[in-house]
């Protein structure tokens, strides 16, 4: 359980991460190890988190909650490092009453995230999974001619391109549909990010408008439900929709009705409003399942994108101590 034990900057520091599953088997994990003694723990519910952190020094977390009882049970907590860039599990309040620091990673899964959006698109648009089974199914093999389009797909060149959200992933996104000779435009949730390479609509214009809506914004107050049936109602007949913001910003109900009468062409979801997905889920019972695609919310996870986040940890750790070494 325990990797490393030497000092760094001349601070013995007991540094343990809490949920390290959620970040998988990067390479550099046990860079961590080199600030002091390490533990590692796959997953931690609220009681095991209790004891593990209670003689930290520092916590890595990613989704376990850290709250005042975690904080008040660990008297020699000086640093909290969240491996993600929200920090909506973390009593930031009382972090800061306790003058406990707590340092997120932003911008490492950019890449990552937008790739991921036109793989999700193209398995759609594509018909990916009918072409694969065609030609592992043997009909391929008996065809009397080379080819076979049963089912159409369709090119993005051309087409409009709807984002909702244009920060760092958004504009991402945005300027790969334009090299596809995709027509940008794009809803800003908060008002506040405006490009002026792309034009600016209000949704129910992006919604009627676009051949594909993208969406890449957080869920607040502004988002939740923000498609809903009547926005669903709205949308081209040929449309596809891309969640990889939040789960919560996509009425799941609704969509699953959008889908069964052939509303839009299909959806795409990254994320959930309960994840793991809950077993009663809507989206479960979708009859049209061919136009339905759902990832594990994994959409932030390509190896690289681990090991930077991994990487920025680290960072922050270093920081913190050199901070520490100046104060003295």
């Amino acid at each position: 359980m325990n990797y490393g034990s030497s000092s760094y900057f001349n601070i013995m520091l007991n540094i343990v991460f809490l949920d390290k599953s959620t970040v998988g088997d990067v390479p550099n994990i046990e860079k961590l190890g080199k600030f002091g003694k390490l533990a590692l723990y796959d997953t931690s519910t609220p009681s095991e988190a209790l004891t593990r952190a209670a003689d930290a020094d520092i916590i890595v977390t990613n989704k376990v909650v850290i709250d005042r009882s975690i904080m008040d049970n660990a008297p020699r907590l000086r640093l909290i490092c969240v491996t993600a860039t929200g920090m909506n599990n973390i009593d930031l309040d009382y972090a800061g009453k306790m003058g406990i620091p707590v340092k997120n990673v932003a911008g490492y899964s950019t890449n990552s995230v937008a790739q991921t959006t036109f793989t999700m698109l193209f398995y759609l648009m594509g018909q990916v999974k009918y072409y694969d089974d065609y030609v592992k199914s043997g009909r391929y093999a008996g065809s009397p001619i080379f080819t076979h389009f049963a089912r159409p797909f369709i090119e993005l060149h051309g087409k409009i391109f709807g984002i909702i959200g244009l920060g760092t992933i958004g504009k991402k996104v945005a300027t790969i549909a334009r090299s596809f000779g995709s027509e940008i435009i794009y809803y800003s949730t908060s008002g506040k990010n405006h490009d002026l390479a792309y034009k600016e609509v209000g949704l129910p214009e992006l919604l009627s408008r676009s051949d594909i809506i993208s969406i890449h914004a957080p869920l607040n107050d502004n988002t939740r439900n923000l498609i809903g049936r009547t926005e669903l109602s709205n949308m081209k007949p040929t449309a596809y929709l891309v969640n990889a913001g939040r789960g919560g910003i996509v009425n799941e109900t609704d969509l699953a009705d959008a889908l069964d009468k052939n509303l839009i062409a299909g959806a795409a979801l990254d994320v959930l409003t309960k994840e793991p997905i809950a077993p009663d889920n809507p989206l479960t019972r979708v009859r049209n399942k061919d136009r339905l695609l759902i990832m594990p919310h994994n959409a932030w996870a390509s190896l690289e994108a681990r090991t930077v986040l991994i990487d920025k940890v680290c960072e922050n750790i270093e920081e913190f101590i050199i901070n520490i070494n100046r104060s003295r």
